[in-house]
């Protein structure tokens, strides 16, 4: 019972919500700084400093800026109003570097309608790109479902949606021009603003689309648009009897395709999108439902639920949730309606500016925290670790497969995905972005538990997810998403990419002295140290692979034991005495 009024509650919240705090807080006007993550938390749980934060409302300013730390040897990175990364990536080293904010940086430059262009700030939010396009009646044709990301986060980490048409579902691949602006010489007056473009300079343009932050600061991106469209949306549940086959090929047959899995549950919710005229019938509207302001006091029970099951290990419970909230979902079409306000039916078609993306939790009424986006780390919500892995399409049958040979020996171990929404599946396909995706391939995104209060606690069933991840990562070559993994996915990750060489020689040329670099870029990059760290409990946050019982929780019952399915993995167990 209490987790259905937790849900009619949230369903009938307000349309506003508390907006997410700055990720940045300083003890002293903005000198002597922390950052974190829009979670509050890093996979590693430290809190990064750093000597002062600057927010340039200009390119002008943002020059200024990088030329005085660059004049001062100062370490930089780049924070962006909401921070959605969940690596470390915002972190500077130590407490003397500098955070450079994008978050006036929104603005946009110039238009070209006839060309179909659009130039912005790269701290405009995909938000307002799309809303920008749409006034020029033009797309972006593919992006990630979440608006909140800004458009130098999105080409940091190279963010996407789900395609296989075209140039593919990532946002850099629809990128024309990128302003950057990086350290220079003494005689430059120690700072360098570049133009990059395919024709003028296709090596720098070509890292530049996926920086990782490492190059210098994105001061303006122009963007190559397509004549506004409209999508026609239907979300079809059936058995997952044959998904390993479906996967493969649904991606050819429907331009948007993706999946939510519900492995636990034996379903699969198949989105049949498709591009069609704009002068179609429909003005639907992509509302995400788990995107949407919710109350707070509605989170904090279902969050508790959740905890008791941990600590009592109740499989059964979380089980019973899931089929629920699974069963709410789709009642409530996803959150996806004819007019914003009703749904009679699918197929919903509307505009792709209405479709595409969602995050009504964002919009900036402030009520005390009454309601909140269910992850904000201010109240009692959720909180949990995230894997997002590129599996190859020639893998994909074998590695779904695996999946349901793991389910099969216990039915109630994914169900804990199952209460984040599922397993939403993505496709990618190759990009010419240095750090881009290599090949066709799907995007699998588990999100599941994570003790919000000691990384020391292990979680029920956990050893079914760590062998997950390392099939993806080691069995089946998956690639990383840069910014929703924790460290075991970057361990070694740089030997992936054909042309990381040529990243790492425009990194060498635009900032010799790697004032934009840290330890945590040095070492996904492969220039400096690891990023596992192994030490007691590391296993349980994903900081390392078990090789010893002391990497899991030993005192609780969790050891070191190789994997079910997959025997090469090696994962915490609960052992029973």
């Amino acid at each position: 019972m209490a987790f259905w009024l937790s849900l009619i509650f949230c369903f009938f919240t307000f349309a506003f919500s508390t907006p997410p705090d700055d990720p940045v807080k300083c003890v002293s006007g903005n000198t002597k700084c922390t950052v974190t993550n829009s979670y509050g938390s890093f996979p590693d749980r430290s809190i990064c400093e750093a000597a002062k934060v600057e927010y340039p409302k200009t390119e002008a300013e943002l020059i200024s800026v990088v030329a005085a730390a660059t004049r001062a040897g100062q370490k930089m990175r780049v924070a962006t109003r909401y921070s959605h990364s969940i690596p470390k990536l915002v972190c500077t080293d130590g407490k003397d570097g500098i955070l450079i904010s994008t978050k006036f940086l929104n603005n946009v430059v110039r238009t070209n309608p006839e060309a179909k262009t659009l130039t912005v700030e790269s701290g405009v939010t995909l938000r307002q790109l799309i809303e920008e396009a749409a006034k020029l009646e033009l797309a972006l044709p593919y992006a990630p479902y979440w608006w909140g990301l800004t458009v130098g986060g999105m080409m940091g980490t190279g963010a996407h949606g789900s395609s296989l048409w075209g140039k593919g579902s990532a946002v850099h691949d629809y990128v024309t021009e990128i302003r950057m602006v990086s350290p220079g010489l003494a005689s430059d007056g120690y700072v360098k603003v570049r133009v990059l473009s395919e024709t003028m300079n296709p090596e720098e343009f070509n890292a530049a689309k996926v920086s990782l932050g490492v190059l210098g600061v994105i001061s303006q991106v122009t963007f190559k648009l397509q004549p506004m469209f409209k999508r026609s949306l239907t979300y079809v549940m059936t058995d997952d009897t044959d998904f390993g086959d479906q996967a493969v090929n649904f991606g050819e047959k429907h331009e948007f395709a993706d999946f939510i899995w519900l492995p636990s549950q034996g379903k699969v919710v198949y989105r049949i999108d498709d591009r069609v005229p704009a002068n179609a019938s429909g003005n639907g509207l992509f509302d995400f439902f788990p995107f949407r302001s919710q109350l707070s006091a509605a989170l904090a029970i279902v969050r508790s639920l959740e905890e008791s099951d941990e600590s009592s290990g109740d499989g059964n419970g979380k089980c019973r949730r899931a089929k629920q909230l699974t069963s709410f979902l789709s009642l409530i079409s996803y959150g996806v309606t004819d007019d914003g306000v009703i749904f009679t039916g699918y197929p919903v078609i509307g505009s792709q500016d209405r479709m595409m993306s969602s995050g009504a939790c964002l919009d900036s009424h402030r009520n005390g925290l009454i309601t909140a986006c269910p992850w904000d780390p201010r109240i009692k919500g959720e909180f949990f670790h995230q894997t997002t892995l590129s599996v190859p399409l020639t893998h994909v049958k074998d590695f779904i497969n695996d999946i349901k040979a793991l389910v099969k020996i216990e039915p109630k171990s994914l169900c804990g995905l199952e209460l984040n929404n599922g397993i939403l599946i993505r496709y990618v396909t190759s990009s010419p972005a240095y750090l881009g995706k290599e090949e066709k391939a799907l995007d699998f995104d588990l999100t599941y538990y994570r003790s919000k209060d000691d990384p020391l606690t292990p979680r029920l069933y956990e050893d079914y997810i760590e062998e997950i991840e390392q099939m993806a990562i080691m069995k089946y070559k998956a690639l990383p998403h840069w910014g929703k993994n924790r460290n075991i996915a970057f361990d070694n990750v740089i030997t992936k990419y054909k042309n990381a060489n040529a990243f790492l020689k425009v990194k060498e040329r635009l900032d010799p002295s790697g004032l934009f670099s840290t330890e945590w870029t040095d070492q996904i990059l492969g220039l400096k140290g690891n990023v596992t760290i192994v030490k007691q409990g590391c296993a349980l946050e994903g900081l390392c692979i078990c090789s010893d019982d002391s990497h899991c929780a030993p005192s609780k019952g969790y050891m070191c034991r190789e994997g079910k399915i997959y025997k090469e993995s090696r994962v915490c167990s609960h052992v029973s005495t």
